[in-house]
C-alpha cells in the first residue's frame, strides 16, 4: 500500500531525477494510487498505479517522437521509484498532459472513423501504432454494437482494423 509519505518520497525522488538530468520543472502532482486497469494478466494483481504529473517549459525533448523518449523516462523513473520505496507499483509519467490530449485525439479519432465505417459499411485500416494506443481505441469503441475492432500485423506494423457489422 502507497502511504502519504511514499508519495512525498516519490515526488522528491522525480525532483531529484529531473534535476540530475539538469531539466527544470515547474510543477509536479503526484495523484493517490488508483488500480490501473491498463496492465495485463498476473500483473494486474497487487499493483497500483501512481499518476505523475510534471510540467516544464520545454517538454519536447522529454517528450520525443510520437511520445517515445517519454515511455522511457518513464520506465526509468518506475524502476528507479520502485527500488528506492521497495515498493512494486506501476507509474503512469505525464508531461504536460501529452498522454491525457494523445489519449482524448485517440478517442475522437476512433469515434469519427468508426461512425465513418458504420455509414459506409467498408473496414478502414488505421495507421501503425504503439500497444498502448491501440489499447486506447480499442476501449474506446469496445461498446459500440455497429462496428468491431480488431489488430492485424506484427510489430512496429500492427494497426487496428475497424470493421462493419452487417
Amino acid at each position: 500500500m502507497i502511504s502519504q509519505e511514499d508519495i512525498n518520497k516519490i515526488k522528491s525522488e522525480t525532483e531529484q531525477f529531473f534535476s540530475k538530468m539538469t531539466i527544470l520543472v515547474s510543477k509536479i502532482d503526484v495523484n493517490p494510487p488508483t488500480l490501473d486497469l491498463n496492465i495485463s494478466g498476473d500483473e494486474k494483481e497487487n499493483k497500483e498505479a501512481i499518476e505523475l504529473n510534471v510540467k516544464l517549459e520545454e517538454p519536447q525533448i522529454l517528450i520525443g517522437q510520437g511520445g517515445q523518449t517519454l515511455f522511457e523516462i518513464q520506465r526509468l523513473l518506475r524502476m528507479l521509484l520502485n527500488k528506492k520505496l521497495q515498493k512494486v507499483f506501476y507509474l503512469n509519467l505525464d508531461i504536460n498532459d501529452y498522454k491525457k490530449n494523445k489519449t482524448e485525439y485517440l478517442k475522437d479519432i476512433a469515434k469519427d472513423v468508426a461512425n465513418e465505417v458504420s455509414l459506409n459499411k467498408t473496414e478502414k485500416i488505421l495507421p501503425p501504432m504503439p500497444a498502448y494506443e491501440r489499447r486506447i481505441i480499442h476501449a474506446e469503441l469496445s461498446k459500440r454494437t455497429d462496428i468491431s475492432t480488431e489488430s492485424r500485423g506484427e510489430g512496429e506494423d500492427r494497426r487496428i482494423v475497424i470493421i462493419p457489422k452487417l
